[in-house]
């Protein structure tokens, strides 16, 4: 099977950390490349932002990356490159026109409506995972959302216009639901996690006895809900919290939230026991993990948080947020424990039930790796998701849409019905 992904701003190639760099990048690394394991060829196209790479680099064995040209060949904020996706379009109908792929799966939103736009006049089914809803986002973060204007609006006209659409979690399967997907359409297959780097065993990075550790992991942007767990970590005299992500270490004072979460920190009294990392390679993370007595992920949202995952693969507790992906991810009292979005307080008493109790820390981090095992390996979402191209691609009439007229005949994206 030839699949084409999808994935404009979030390249497979990119280093992780940087705020528009993290769990989408290694999702359509991993799903990419278990596929092809699996046998498919899978090209995954990226806008190009740096004019170094050639067109077409390898990624794996049977994955290559697409460097289409659209904008500036430089970095651009996601949320600013909506004017460039109409050339990303027009350059992936010309591509799909001379070698037609069975299959196109697209990333978020703005891939959503560019692989629509050019697979549509083909015939070209179109599979769509949004890693994050403008709704939802909206929702949670009022006027400090940054998302074009036109967002929510052109989601409720995808989730209705694609020919499948794969929800990472049952929480966003609601949330596609009430926008008017079809609920026949949705299939739920969680990200994954390599099961071969993560694991309970093997080395462990250095740390200082008598403190209880806290690792967070992710990028430094206000919704991960980090300045929370500062909060929560300075009302605990013996913890320390360990932050790895964002920028290279050496480059940290240039980075505004950085910034903000060192000053959270000192007035808080807790400086001296918040250490910012920067980014760490994805190579150093497992170690990183194993040396953690607790790993905290306590965002005001998340659309699936692969990072949970990635903690529980190495046997650690988990204190989550409630909310999103993490409620099908982290069992509450089983791989670890829930507290409320936004509560530096209910942190706390989480930390403090953790800190007392290292038996139930042991507990829960074996459960949380048997869990990860059974559940997120890339080996069963690549089975997953292939099932779901599969069923397009061998449905009877496939190229036709629901009404019966041709393809080419669908409604533009971004239109009303």
């Amino acid at each position: 099977m030839k699949i084409c992904m999808v994935s404009e701003h979030a390249s497979p190639l990119a280093l992780l950390g940087g705020v528009d760099a993290g769990g989408q990048n290694v999702h359509v690394a991993a799903l990419s490349s278990a596929l092809a394991r699996r046998g498919a060829q899978v090209v995954v196209h990226t806008r190009r932002d740096s004019p170094g790479p050639p067109r077409r680099v390898p990624l794996a064995d049977g994955v290559e990356v697409d460097h289409v040209p659209a904008g500036p060949t430089r970095p651009v904020p996601k949320d600013d490159l909506p004017p460039y996706m109409r050339g990303f379009a027009a350059d992936l109908r010309d591509q799909w026109a001379r070698e037609r792929p069975d299959v196109v799966h697209a990333h978020f939103w703005m891939s959503g409506k560019a692989a629509l736009s050019a697979a549509r006049p083909l015939g070209i089914p179109v599979v769509f995972t949004s890693h994050a809803l403008g709704v939802v986002k909206r929702r949670h973060q009022g006027s400090k959302d940054t998302s074009p204007p036109d967002r929510v609006q052109t989601e409720a006209t995808l989730v209705r216009d694609v020919d499948a659409i794969v929800a990472t979690c049952t929480d966003e399967l609601f949330e596609l639901v009430r926008l008017g997907a079809p609920g026949s359409r949705v299939s739920v297959v969680p990200s994954g996690v390599d099961l071969a780097a993560f694991t309970p065993d093997g080395p462990v990075a250095p740390r200082a006895p008598g403190r209880l550790r806290v690792l967070f992991v992710g990028r430094l942007v206000e919704r991960k809900g980090i300045g929370n767990l500062i909060e929560a970590v300075a009302a605990l005299p013996g913890t320390e919290l360990l932050i790895a992500g964002g920028s290279d270490r050496s480059e940290l004072d240039q980075d505004p939230e950085a910034a903000r979460l060192r000053r959270l920190a000192r007035l808080s009294g807790a400086g001296d026991r918040v250490t910012l990392l920067g980014r760490v390679g994805r190579a150093e993370l497992p170690a990183l993990y194993r040396s953690a007595d607790v790993v905290a992920c306590v965002p005001w949202y998340e659309p699936f948080g692969i990072v949970p995952v990635e903690a529980m693969a190495c046997g650690v507790p988990v204190v989550a947020s409630a909310v999103g992906g993490l409620i099908d991810t982290v069992v509450d009292g089983g791989t670890g424990l829930h507290v409320p979005p936004r509560c530096p307080e209910r942190i706390v008493e989480a930390l403090s039930e953790l800190a007392a109790d290292p038996a139930e820390r042991a507990r829960l981090g074996a459960a949380g790796a048997r869990r990860a095992q059974a559940l997120f390996s890339w080996e069963r979402v690549g089975a997953l998701t292939m099932n779901v191209y599969r069923r397009l691609r061998d449905a009877p009439g496939q190229g036709v849409t629901r009404a019966g007229s041709r393809t080419g005949a669908r409604r533009p994206v971004g239109t009303r019905p």
